[in-house]
């Protein structure tokens, strides 16, 4: 076991290999790396704060856990840091358990994830069906607007117990008090990322329009709530957060850090290949690498982060090809804050908010919900529930929902497509005479599809339904599947037949079902009475004896 342990370990850690890339195009990484950090500045800013744990908070998290994930995640073009999503989720833990608790969260996420990707689970991530993803994607989108509503309003003391409660609250003390000026330079920044992108791409307008807002708040007396002061510096680590006695009350919130984490590094990253030609990400290192930097980011007082897939893009289009290009983004982030802390500190937060609803509108991607709700009307169900409940309650449930809800639908879908469909009997060399006689006394079914325990119940009616006959063939080389629900109906149906009289011939059993069906015992008596057959040819020839007399019909066991 602990040799097992020690390869896994050893199989996650960084290989040379990895920075073979980086002697490729170093200068083309580097401009990439830098481009990043002027995008991913005022997003580092604009988290922490809607975190509850402050502008300084984001930065060290974009940093620090940005740095260590560079070096230790499993895609060469990952860019990882605060996130929007993992504020949504950080909200309430700051607001029952104040800043430490969401360190220790932070931490605690940082095992589990490290748990994960030691037991393989990361190739699983792509299971996910499309309408969670982009319904809670939607719904991320949304609950980020909905925290920004204070902050563009001008309002210090919304409360609230949800997101959207603390909005409704900002809106009706800003409607009691209005503040114009926090309003227009929300509006105006997010206006400015939105209209310059379509203008010229290439442009960092959320950076253009957060120092354009610092500038005017300067300039013009305008009464606009800063950022505040920031330290010149990283924190020393420290691990007083460490509180082992709140491990069990913290748990949940950390599954749901860790669940989320995990998520949105995995599709960031698949987006991220698909945007390249011959990247492939290692899913298992990509969740030790965010488990590392979760880790790391609680030492300096950071908060947890996850890969960000805004970043990601913009780092991908900028030409990136290796690690290099994330780890110069961490090292820019921190020049920045060394060098510039007192002139970040000055920038309003209005600004910052302005930052997130254009962020959000981007992340909506209309043409593909609009596309799903019209594909099918399970898709658009699970879209909109997985949407309402992100919303309504948290990201975690939402998958859960979501995933629970996809699942039942999948297997009603595929329960309906089991068929237990009559077929005709081939009439051979024999004589319309016989041939009538034989349509008389036997009939076959043919079994398609899965049989398992949601088609369990209707192949179960439908058998059941088999007119007056002397011998019935069920064919079964065209079952799909079969599990121990429907295994057990099967041996019912065939009970309830030969208590009719009736003479039951099974055909066609794929080895891996006759596994199945031998270790329930269905069917065992058939086998006794050599009425199992390899296929269907000999089943008919021998209910054609049957049905003429030539051999007589066995005789049920009552006991069985």
């Amino acid at each position: 076991m602990t040799a097992l342990v020690r390869d896994r370990v050893l199989g996650l850690l960084p290989r040379r290999a990895d920075w073979v890339a980086v002697r490729r195009s170093p200068r083309r990484d580097l401009l990439a790396g830098l481009t990043v950090a002027v995008v991913a500045l005022p997003l580092a800013l604009a988290f922490g704060v809607t975190s509850g744990l402050g502008a300084e908070a984001g930065l060290i998290t974009a940093v620090v856990a940005g740095a260590v994930a560079a070096v230790f995640g499993g895609s060469n073009l990952q860019v990882s840091g605060p996130t929007g999503a993992m504020t949504v989720v950080l909200v309430p833990v700051v607001q029952q358990f104040g800043p430490t608790g969401v360190l220790m969260v932070g931490a605690m996420a940082g095992v589990l994830l490290i748990a994960l990707a030691l037991a393989r689970l990361g190739r699983y991530v792509r299971y996910l069906p499309t309408p969670v993803i982009e319904g809670f994607t939607a719904g991320i989108a949304v609950v980020i607007a909905l925290q920004q509503a204070p902050a563009a309003l001008g309002v210090t003391d919304a409360q609230g117990d949800k997101v959207w409660a603390v909005a409704a609250d900002a809106v009706t003390r800003f409607v009691a008090n209005p503040r114009p000026a926090a309003v227009a330079v929300a509006l105006g920044v997010a206006a400015l990322m939105l209209l310059g992108a379509r203008w010229r791409p290439g442009l960092p307008f959320s950076l253009i329009g957060v120092g354009a807002a610092t500038l005017l708040a300067e300039l013009v007396p305008v009464d606009l709530v800063r950022v505040g002061a920031l330290p010149q510096g990283l924190p020393v680590p420290s691990l007083d957060f460490l509180d082992l006695g709140a491990v069990g009350v913290l748990l949940p919130s950390a599954l749901a850090v860790a669940a989320l984490a995990a998520l949105e590094s995995l599709l960031s990253a698949t987006v991220a290949d698909g945007m390249t030609v011959g990247e492939r990400h290692d899913p298992d290192r990509e969740l030790f690498g965010q488990g590392l930097a979760n880790l790391a980011a609680p030492l300096v007082g950071g908060i947890p982060a996850t890969a960000a897939i805004a970043r990601t893009a913009v780092n991908v289009r900028a030409g990136a090809a290796s690690k290099l290009a994330a780890l110069t983004h961490a090292v820019a982030l921190a020049v920045i804050v060394l060098a510039a802390a007192p002139l970040v500190g000055r920038i309003p937060l209005a600004a910052l908010a302005g930052v997130l609803l254009a962020t959000t509108v981007r992340m909506v991607e209309a043409a593909s919900l609009r596309a799903l709700m019209r594909a099918t009307r399970a898709d658009a169900v699970v879209l909109v529930l997985t949407f309402a409940v992100t919303v309504i309650w948290d990201l975690v449930t939402a998958v859960v929902v979501g995933l629970a809800v996809a699942v039942v639908l999948a297997l009603r879908a595929v329960a309906r497509s089991a068929r237990l469909e009559q077929v005709p009997l081939d009439p051979g060399e024999h004589s319309a005479e016989e041939h009538a006689l034989f349509a008389e006394h036997i009939v076959a079914y043919r079994l398609d599809g899965p049989l398992f325990f949601a088609a369990a119940h209707t192949f179960l009616l439908e058998l059941a339904e088999v007119a007056d006959v002397r011998v019935v063939i069920l064919r079964m080389s065209r079952v799909s599947t079969i599990d121990a629900t429907g295994a057990q109906v099967l041996g019912d149906a065939i009970d309830r037949l030969r208590a009719r009289g009736i003479v039951v011939l099974i055909s066609g059993i794929t080895p891996g079902h006759d596994q199945v069906l031998s270790a329930l015992g269905v069917a065992a008596q058939l086998r006794r009475e050599g009425l199992v057959f390899p296929d269907t040819p000999a089943a008919i020839a021998y209910a054609r004896e049957v049905a003429l007399g030539d051999t007589p019909a066995p005789v049920p066991d009552r006991a069985r």
